[in-house]
């Protein structure tokens, strides 16, 4: 999982050290195996320039975390999701925290109300 380890290794703006922490990787590796962790790779040139990660359940992506190593590779990434998720038809990609980043992106908020009415459904 090659995207959950750039994501470890990416600094962030205002942030001192990462909440991945190996024995949280290893969960995730574990959930992967399952077949419940997912990750979408943007690769150029044999290298990987962008991704995001999270966990599928009930036609519901739980996203955890995303990078770039290039301009746009995260975007890329999302975009990739996207069409993942209209061809499995999953009813919504979770992102966790709205943020102007992900409103270019088509992102919206919705109301805590409409969020627990999807995962119900």
């Amino acid at each position: 999982m090659q995207v959950i380890n750039a994501c470890a290794s990416v600094s962030r703006s205002g942030e001192n050290g990462t909440w991945l922490v190996p024995e949280m990787i290893k969960a995730y590796e574990h959930l992967h195996r399952l077949g419940f962790a997912h990750s979408v790779e943007v690769w150029q040139q044999n290298e990987l320039i962008g991704g995001v990660y999270g966990v599928v359940h009930q036609g519901v992506f739980f996203a955890e975390s995303m990078f770039s190593a290039v301009r746009d590779g995260s975007k890329m990434a999302l975009a990739n999701l996207v069409e993942k998720a209209k061809a499995k038809q999953w009813k919504l990609i979770d992102c966790q925290f709205y943020t102007s980043h992900l409103e270019s992106l088509g992102g919206r908020e919705i109301p805590r109300s409409e969020f627990m009415r999807i995962l119900q459904a």
